[in-house]
């Protein structure tokens, strides 16, 4: 097994210092940079399996460089924050991060993060696509097309439509999708899938009042249906 390759994006020397040193001895390979743009340029030219990202960067804050890692790489992210706020989180995570730990942490807390992110890295890219009804999703290349059209879908997008399909026809609660797409089961933040979800009917070319593929039910939760089905 290869070892995981891991860049830490961290402009806090100590800090830097004493995470590489425990990352690698849990076993990691580990690559660090302590600015946004060098680590930019170290996620291209060293393609590692994960990034453990710093908000608090000297030259653009963390939340600009995900989105701009994003633009020309995959590879999963967890942000390491002192910032705790709800909807601060929320943003990071549509944003394109992966999962987040807030400062102070424990490294053991870390390890497990890592190893969860890298895990369900792994998953997703030896299963075989999910196609209900005429949507077709691939999460090794994360594409999803419907009716052989590639559709246009942010990161939690992505994530959301996936997770819905790996339960096609069963109805999913809010908080089952929090706690697996968002990785929090933040209290009071249904919103944040209803919004998410209004976002994917549109792509979808559907509306809650006509929908075709996913179906709310009033007071527990949505699933998502094949239509040409029955």
């Amino acid at each position: 097994m290869s070892v995981p390759r891991l860049l830490l994006i961290e402009d806090d020397p100590a800090i830097r210092t004493t995470l590489t040193r425990s990352l690698t001895e849990k076993g990691h390979a580990v690559a660090s940079a302590p600015s946004a743009m060098t680590g930019l340029q170290a996620v291209v030219a060293e393609a590692p399996d994960l990034v453990v990202l710093d908000l608090g960067l000297p030259d653009l804050d963390g939340g600009t460089l995900i989105q701009m890692v994003r633009a020309v790489s995959k590879v999963p992210i967890i942000v390491a924050t002192a910032r705790d706020d709800e909807r601060e989180m929320v943003r990071i995570l549509d944003a394109g991060a992966d999962d987040y730990v807030v400062k102070p942490f424990a490294s053991d807390h870390l390890e497990a993060r890592i190893r969860a992110v890298l895990r369900r890295t792994a998953a997703d890219g030896a299963m075989p696509p999910l196609v209900v009804g005429g949507l077709r999703i691939d999460r090794r290349s994360r594409e999803a097309t419907l009716d052989g059209r590639p559709l246009d879908l942010t990161r939690k997008e992505f994530d959301l439509l996936a997770y819905l399909a790996e339960h096609a026809g069963e109805v999913v609660t809010k908080r089952a999708i929090l706690a697996e797409v968002w990785q929090q089961a933040y209290g009071g933040a249904d919103k944040t899938v209803d919004v998410h979800l209004s976002w994917l009917r549109r792509k979808l070319g559907e509306t809650a009042l006509e929908p075709r593929y996913l179906v709310s039910i009033r007071g527990v939760g949505v699933k998502l249906v094949d239509p040409t089905a029955g």
